[in-house]
């Protein structure tokens, strides 16, 4: 028995990946199977690494462009919003409240 995974990469290149998975007379099988289940999950991590190390590089130098420009969800609803606008030349103007 082995495990194989096939992956293709964002160039279009193909990847296999295989665990031979052979159980001896004397080994429960279920744990020769969960064996090679870390084996193949520690060369998924390895094949995927670089991947997700340079999407985040790539998230990281868009972030500071993301941050000038603010939000894009809620720009309409901020140029609709006017009830938190203030006045530059001083306090908002608000109704005074009445005496009670």
């Amino acid at each position: 028995m082995e495990l194989l995974a096939e992956y293709i990469g964002p160039g279009g290149q193909q990847h296999q990946l295989r665990v031979p998975c052979e159980v001896p007379a004397d080994a429960d099988p279920y744990e020769t199977l969960l064996s090679a289940l870390a084996h193949m999950r520690e060369l998924v991590v390895e094949l995927l690494d670089p991947l997700v190390e340079q999407e985040a590089q790539d998230r990281g130098a868009a972030a500071p462009e993301e941050a000038l420009d603010g939000d894009d969800e809620d720009d309409g609803e901020d140029e609709n919003n006017t009830d938190d606008r203030t006045n530059s030349d001083g306090p908002s103007a608000k109704r005074p409240k009445p005496p009670s």
